[in-house]
C-alpha cells in the first residue's frame, strides 16, 4: 500500500485577505509542515515566511496591514503561543506564550498593531488583553472564566468575550474604558453561547446560540443605550446549524455557514432587511472565511472526501469560485465516494455516518472498520481523510458515524451522552457494528474499531464493553482512564471537560465504571495505539497504561510514539507512517482471509 498517495496531497486554510484584498494569507503543509504562506487572491507569486521551524495552526492578517499575526504550537503541543509577523517577512516576534500556559490568537482591532489575544495557564482561569505591536504594552480585558476575545468595535470601546466551559458558553460585552461587564443573552433558558461579531458601530452583536432551542442559530442583540439587551432572531433553520458567522467590513452583510447533517451551504445575508441568496460551494465541506475590505470578494477553505482542504476565493458579484492552491502535478484524487447512510440505535435513536466502499480487486470475506471522530462534540463529515482513502483502497471499507454527543445535530442530541448517558454513546458503536453486520459488510472476524482523542476513549471502552463484535482496534491518543486523565491534562483542559464527562471527584465511580483500564481484562482484540510524545490534552501516560495493561494479560499491543508531534500529527512524514502502520495492522487482522 502506497500511503505516500493519500499523504502527499497539499493542505491549506486559516485564509485571510490584506486590507486591499489583492493578496492572501494562510496557512500549508506544502512543504512537509504547517506553515505561514502569502499569495496574491489569483494564487501566483505563493511563497511562505519564515517563521521557524514550529506548526503554525492559523493566521490573521491585520485589518488596516501592516502584520499578520499567527498561532504556533510548539511541538505539536497544546501549549499554543501567539506571534505576529509583517508581510515582507520581517519583524517576527513572539506576543504571548509561556511553558506553562497557551495563548490563543484574538481579532485584529482597527488600530496599526493593536491585537486581541487570551492566554491561560496553571496559576489562574485565564486572562484576555490588548498587545500594542509599536509599543509592546499589554492591556487587560477580563480575567476569569477562560475568556477568549471575539471582536473589538472598531472605536474600540467595547469588546466581546467567550467564557465558560463546553456546552454551557456564554457572551460578555465588555466596556474597554471602565471594565464594566454584562453578559449577552438571547434567550432566557440557559444554552451555549460561543460566537459573536460586533457591528462596525459597536450598537449590535451578533451572537450565534441554542438557547431556548435546539439548532445553533443566529441572533441580533441592541447594545444602545434606550434598548439595551433587545434580541431579534436572524436566521434559524430547523434541520441545520449555524456553522459560522462571516462579517463584511461595513456591517452590512454576513457569509452564514450552516451545517446540514454534515455538508456546508452558504448563505449571503443583507442584514438591514433581511435578504439572502445562497452561495452554491464547489465543495461539500466550507471552513471560516473573509471578506475584503469592500466585501467583493470572499475568501474560503473548502474540502470534500476526494479533495484536500485548499483556498478557494468568491468574486460576489459575478458568483464565480476559483481555487488558489492547488496540488502537485503528479498528485492524483483517489476515489473512495463515501455516502450518507442512517439506522437506528436499540433506544430508537436515529444515526447516521458516512460510508467509504472498499474496493473489490480482492478476494476473501468483506472487511470494515469504525472510525470515531474526537470532540466528542465533534462532527463526522464528508471532508479529506487520507486515512480512509488508503483502507479503502487496501479492501477494508470504512464506516465513520455520528454517535450521540456529536455536534451538528442539535443540542439535544451533542447532549445525549454527558456524564452517566455515556453508555449510550458505547451501545452506538456496537450498533453501529450490527448495521455493518446486516448489510453484509463485515462479521466479528473481519471488523475493528478505531478512533482519535475522545474516539480513541470510544474505542478501547467499545473493545472492552463489546469484546464479542472486534477482531482489531486502534486507539489513537485516546484516554484510557479518566482518573489518570484528570490528574495529567492541562488544568484549563480539565475545567472545560467538566459538564461532558463529569468532575473528577463528584463523579469518580461514573468515571471509573466508564474507564476501559477497569475492565482492561475484557479486552481480547490486538491493539495498535498511536501517541504523540508531546501531547498534554490526552497526555502520553493514557497510552503507555493501557500497552502494558494488555500485554500483561497476553493481548498483543503495539505503540505507535511520533516523537516532536503533540494531540495531532502535524508531520506528513510522520502521517505518511502513520497511514502505511495502521493500514498494515488492519489489513494483516482484518483480511487475512
Amino acid at each position: 500500500m502506497n500511503a505516500a498517495r493519500f499523504v502527499s496531497a497539499i493542505g491549506a486554510w486559516s485564509v485571510s485577505l490584506s486590507p486591499d484584498g489583492q493578496r492572501l494569507a494562510y496557512v500549508s503543509d506544502r512543504d512537509g509542515t504547517p506553515h505561514l504562506f502569502v499569495s496574491d487572491v489569483d494564487g501566483k507569486n505563493e511563497h511562505a515566511l519564515d517563521t521557524g521551524p514550529e506548526p503554525v495552526q492559523e493566521a490573521h492578517w491585520s485589518v488596516v496591514g501592516g502584520w499578520i499575526a499567527l498561532s504556533i504550537a510548539p511541538g505539536g503541543s497544546p501549549r499554543t503561543q501567539v506571534w505576529a509577523i509583517r508581510p515582507d517577512g520581517t519583524g517576527l516576534c513572539c506576543l504571548s506564550g509561556a511553558t506553562e500556559g497557551a495563548s490563543y490568537l484574538g481579532p485584529w482591532t482597527h488600530r496599526q498593531g493593536l491585537l486581541a489575544l487570551a492566554r491561560t495557564s496553571e496559576r489562574n482561569a485565564g486572562e484576555a488583553l490588548l498587545h500594542d505591536l509599536e509599543s509592546g504594552l499589554q492591556t487587560p480585558i477580563a480575567a476569569g472564566g477562560q475568556p477568549l476575545v471575539l471582536d473589538v468595535d472598531r472605536a474600540r470601546r467595547t469588546a466581546l468575550i467567550r467564557r465558560g466551559p463546553r456546552g454551557v458558553r456564554s457572551v460578555w460585552l465588555i466596556e474597554l474604558e471602565h471594565g464594566r461587564e454584562r453578559e449577552l443573552r438571547v434567550h432566557e433558558e440557559l444554552g451555549s453561547t460561543d460566537l459573536g461579531r460586533l457591528s462596525p458601530d459597536g450598537t449590535t452583536a451578533y451572537l450565534r446560540s441554542n438557547a431556548g432551542r435546539d439548532r445553533l442559530a443566529l441572533f441580533a442583540v441592541n447594545l444602545s443605550q434606550a434598548s439595551f439587551g433587545r434580541v431579534e432572531l436572524i436566521a434559524e433553520h430547523a434541520d441545520a446549524e449555524l456553522d459560522d458567522l462571516i462579517l463584511t467590513a461595513a456591517g452590512d452583510s454576513a457569509a452564514l455557514l450552516w451545517n446540514r447533517a454534515g455538508r456546508s451551504e452558504c448563505q449571503l445575508l443583507e442584514l438591514a432587511n433581511g435578504h439572502s441568496r445562497e452561495l452554491l460551494l464547489p465543495e461539500p465541506v466550507a471552513h471560516g472565511g473573509a471578506f475584503s475590505k469592500d466585501g467583493k470578494v470572499l475568501a474560503m477553505t473548502l474540502e470534500g472526501p476526494t479533495h484536500p482542504k485548499a483556498v478557494h476565493v468568491l468574486d460576489i458579484t459575478h458568483g464565480n469560485w476559483h481555487r488558489v492552491t492547488s496540488q502537485p502535478s503528479t498528485w492524483q484524487a483517489p476515489a473512495a465516494t463515501p455516502t450518507l447512510e442512517r439506522f437506528k440505535t436499540r433506544d430508537g435513536l436515529e444515526l447516521s455516518g458516512w460510508l467509504y466502499p472498499a474496493a473489490r480487486d480482492r478476494g476473501g470475506p468483506p472487511a470494515a472498520v469504525i472510525h470515531l471522530h474526537g470532540g466528542p462534540e465533534s462532527q463526522e463529515r464528508p471532508s479529506y481523510n487520507p486515512l480512509f482513502q488508503a483502507l479503502a483502497a487496501a479492501g477494508v471499507a470504512v464506516f465513520a458515524p455520528n454517535v450521540r454527543g456529536s455536534s451538528g445535530f442539535g443540542r439535544a442530541f451533542m447532549e445525549a451522552d454527558n456524564r452517566e448517558r455515556r453508555w449510550g454513546a458505547i451501545s452506538d458503536v456496537a450498533d453501529s457494528a450490527q448495521f455493518l453486520f446486516g448489510r453484509e459488510l463485515a462479521t466479528p472476524a473481519t471488523l475493528a474499531c478505531a478512533g482519535r482523542s475522545y474516539g480513541g476513549y470510544l474505542t478501547l471502552a467499545a473493545l472492552v464493553f463489546h469484546p464479542e463484535l472486534f477482531a482489531a482496534g486502534v486507539d489513537i491518543c485516546g484516554m484510557s482512564d479518566f482518573a489518570t486523565f484528570y490528574r495529567d491534562t492541562e488544568p484549563w483542559i480539565a475545567t472545560q471537560a467538566y459538564p461532558k464527562y463529569g468532575h473528577p471527584e463528584r463523579d469518580s465511580a461514573l468515571l471509573r465504571e466508564l474507564s476501559p483500564m477497569h475492565r482492561i481484562d475484557r479486552l481480547r482484540a490486538p491493539l495498535l495505539v498511536v501517541h504523540g510524545e508531546n501531547d498534554s490534552n490526552v497526555p502520553l501516560g493514557e497510552a503507555t497504561q493501557v500497552v502494558a495493561a494488555a500485554r500483561a494479560r497476553g493481548v498483543s499491543a503495539d505503540l505507535l510514539l511520533f516523537p516532536g508531534e503533540g494531540h495531532e500529527v502535524m508531520q506528513r512524514a510522520n502521517r505518511e507512517h502513520f497511514v502505511r502502520t495502521t493500514v498494515n495492522f488492519l489489513a494483516t487482522h482484518l483480511l487475512r482471509g
